[in-house]
């Protein structure tokens, strides 16, 4: 006979991982299905900025708020704004008081995965199919062969999520905007240069609807992404097998920039990585329908301007734990309570970084960023 799970979280990410901590503190276990053979399959990405109002209260429903405060990076919530010619035009210190500190992807998601009891994340565990069975109950095939039923079955897989089409047929669409993903590793021995130029937290460098987006790791490293607007076909003619034909294949899209911004894509360290950007349709709902739900990406993905997709993915979790555990006796009710509070905001956002990704690739840029934040330092956000 195939196991059953009253509930059931495929995904492994923020998300999901926050849903099943507040439910196992107020005494609920939940398995969370993972397609990673390991929870170090692979590097989990750079740093990020928790926000005071979601992220951290997620984390604190997951009674993790201490200990996340124990991980922040120290320095993180400084910012620099350049232009193509590397003068800064813009730049704020970090502010140890500020609401967003910033935290290091893979240290916050090994918060949450030893917060759980041991066999709570079910690795190598890659869904291929999930079925409706009638009156709310699912089957969920997986690529090894087995086969689970479930009550509730909650889609927290990202992007290309195979839970989303038991709900709708949206995908994911091309935003317009590619990265090529790259690192500088001990970078004030090794890149004292572009350690200097990026500071100690976030860094934008931008004009002609492109630039550079990086950020200080707790490591010592630089991430960095080069971004620009192209067609979603250009990042498959370069060879990133070949790292240094890749260099000048990016390079060749910054001619006129400074040669200390154009030193970063030269001197990277390691391969390259090609990143495109997609997004759901904003303000995405869906009828809600017994025994399934989404969050985080696989229920809204969009641009990462904005910095709310983490923000979101873990106040999903906990404010769908919230909603199932006022409901406890009907499941459909606590779903549905959720979806609504989640479309409204989900949709606000999602119109944020469409907005923001717009401000940031401006032919004019910098300019209609540093205005805007300087507009939000003058509003006290």
């Amino acid at each position: 006979m195939n196991p059953h799970h009253p509930i059931a979280i495929v995904g492994g990410g923020l998300g999901g991982l926050t849903l099943a901590r507040v439910l196992h503190v107020n005494g609920i276990d939940a398995p969370v299905f993972d397609l990673d053979p390991s929870a170090d399959a692979r590097a989990q990405g750079g740093m990020l900025d928790i926000h005071d109002d979601t992220g951290q209260q997620a984390l604190r429903q997951a009674r993790l708020h201490d200990a996340f405060l124990a991980k922040v990076h120290p320095g993180g919530q400084a910012l620099r704004v350049l232009d193509q010619h590397a003068a800064v035009v813009h730049e704020e210190a970090d502010d140890s008081a500020g609401t967003r500190p910033e935290i290091d992807r893979g240290h916050l998601r090994d918060l949450l995965l030893g917060s759980l009891p041991d066999g709570a994340v079910r690795w190598a565990s890659k869904v291929t199919q999930a079925r409706p069975l009638g009156d709310g109950r699912h089957e969920v095939a997986l690529a090894d062969g087995s086969v689970f039923t479930t009550d509730l079955l909650i889609g927290a897989d990202g992007a290309w999520s195979r839970v989303r089409p038991l709900l709708t047929d949206a995908r994911p669409a091309y935003s317009g905007i590619s990265f090529v993903e790259l690192d500088l590793e001990d970078a004030d021995r090794r890149h004292p240069e572009a350690a200097a130029l990026i500071g100690g937290g976030m860094f934008f460098a931008l004009g002609d609807e492109k630039g550079f987006l990086a950020h200080r790791e707790t490591d010592g490293s630089l991430h960095l992404y080069v971004a620009l607007r192209a067609d979603e076909a250009w990042l498959g003619t370069i060879d990133f097998a070949d790292t240094a034909a890749a260099k000048q294949a990016v390079l060749a899209h910054f001619p006129n920039w400074d040669s200390a911004l154009r030193r970063m894509i030269a001197d990277a360290d390691g391969a390259l990585t090609p990143r495109w950007i997609h997004a759901l349709p904003a303000g995405l709902t869906w009828q809600s329908r017994p025994g399934v739900t989404l969050l985080g990406d696989a229920a809204h993905l969009m641009s990462p301007f904005a910095g709310e997709g983490a923000n979101l993915a873990l106040f999903d979790g906990a404010e769908l734990a919230r909603h199932l555990l006022a409901h406890p006796d009907d499941h459909c009710a606590g779903v549905r309570a959720y979806e609504q509070e989640m479309f409204a905001r989900a949709g606000e956002m999602a119109g944020e970084s469409a907005r923001a990704l717009d401000v940031i690739f401006h032919p004019e840029a910098p300019a209609p960023l540093t205005d805007m934040f300087r507009g939000l330092r003058a509003t006290g956000h």
